[in-house]
């Protein structure tokens, strides 16, 4: 399943790349822009704009309804069963492009020493070139991640 995001939800879309669903977002769009885009590439168009969803006619959209982008993040996975579609950290946060894995010896020109002792595992995107790793940040996004799929478990 494929997204395009309106952009008063920049955090759901960056959070649905994150668990690893094809995202699109523009911090700046015209809703004509969107409608063709969604139209065109059959993408769920995700808004709180009902103006704008009023003329998605013809176009799979879903109206999101809370400000709190865990609700959102949950409101999207509910609604179209992705729980099971889960892939976390395959996708570029800035180009949307699916990630290479790199061996170590791959990723040893790409990297600083201090990451390539440390890391266990390597990610490239093909398109911008990014390196991704499980750097200190990676615990808490993990902790999200459980909390968003499985929030009866979770405190928040």
């Amino acid at each position: 399943m494929t997204f395009l995001v309106d952009c008063m939800l920049g955090k759901l879309a960056k959070w649905l790349k994150i668990l690893g669903f094809d995202t699109l977002y523009f911090s700046r769009a015209e809703d004509d822009d969107l409608l063709a885009l969604a139209r065109g590439e059959g993408r769920v168009l995700l808004s709180r704009d009902h103006a704008l969803l009023g003329r998605a006619k013809g176009i799979t959209a879903l109206f999101i309804e809370t400000e709190s982008w865990p609700g959102q993040v949950r409101q999207v996975l509910a609604r179209f069963d992705l729980a099971g579609a889960v892939r976390p950290y395959s996708r570029c946060l800035e180009c949307n492009v699916p990630l290479k894995t790199l061996t170590r010896a791959e990723a040893a020109n790409l990297v600083v020493p201090f990451v390539l002792e440390r890391a266990e595992t390597f990610a490239l995107c093909p398109s911008c070139g990014r390196v991704y790793w499980p750097g200190t940040h990676y615990e808490a996004m993990r902790e999200q991640i459980e909390a968003l799929l499985y929030p009866c478990q979770s405190s928040e």
